[in-house]
């Protein structure tokens, strides 16, 4: 059962009542517990997460920011693009890390029900009547963890992160602040990226 203050968070966040969001949320809270530590407030842990672009569930990436404190704010998050639903959750401190997958037969027992069905004909899950979505989302939310989720053994993982820069200048062209080393030289002077018309 998941913390309530915890679930209407997440709901605030995503937006929704769908079954990936808390799925994600239950991920995080499983790997932080295997790992021993607590909601990351700045860049204690780092999370990797397996989802990749337009498919289906990707929800569960805000389950797991919101449980984790892993956010693309702090910097902490990275998507690793296999197309699948797993967190590695590294403890930078300790050099541990865990990996957490939903199972596969919990997965597919949700893509059977009728939620899935207004998904599919392009129904955004906000849209999708209560009747439907309510059972499902809860379903997942009471279930207990070791129905839905693999957890791995901790092993080592030794994580470095790159430093922060705090160099920017404003772009002549657009006005705007940009990082110096997003920067490029056009006609002799640094411009950001869009005003200088390189890709990268």
């Amino acid at each position: 059962m998941l913390n309530q203050e915890l679930l209407e968070v997440g709901l605030f966040f995503h937006g929704h009542k769908c079954p990936a969001m808390p799925m994600g949320l239950k991920c995080g809270v499983a790997a932080m517990d295997a790992l021993g530590v607590e909601r990351a407030k700045d860049g204690q842990l780092m999370a990797l997460i397996e989802i990749d672009e337009q498919h289906c569930a990707t929800c569960w990436a805000d389950g797991v920011m919101v449980s984790t404190g892993c956010t693309l704010g702090k910097g902490n998050i990275q998507k690793l693009g296999y197309g699948k639903w797993a967190l590695t959750l590294i403890d930078k401190k300790s050099g541990k890390a865990v990996r957490v997958s939903p199972k596969a037969e919990a997965m597919a027992q949700n893509k059977k029900s009728e939620f899935f069905d207004y998904r599919k004909k392009g129904i955004p899950a906000s849209q999708v009547p209560a009747e439907v979505a309510e059972p499902l989302f809860q379903r997942v939310v009471n279930a207990p963890a070791e129905m839905l989720l693999n957890i791995g053994q901790v092993f080592d993982y030794k994580w470095t992160d790159a430093p922060h820069t705090f160099e920017s200048s404003v772009c002549p062209e657009c006005g705007e602040m940009t990082v110096e080393r997003n920067m490029r030289v056009k006609g002799g002077v640094n411009v950001c990226l869009p005003c200088s018309g390189y890709a990268k």
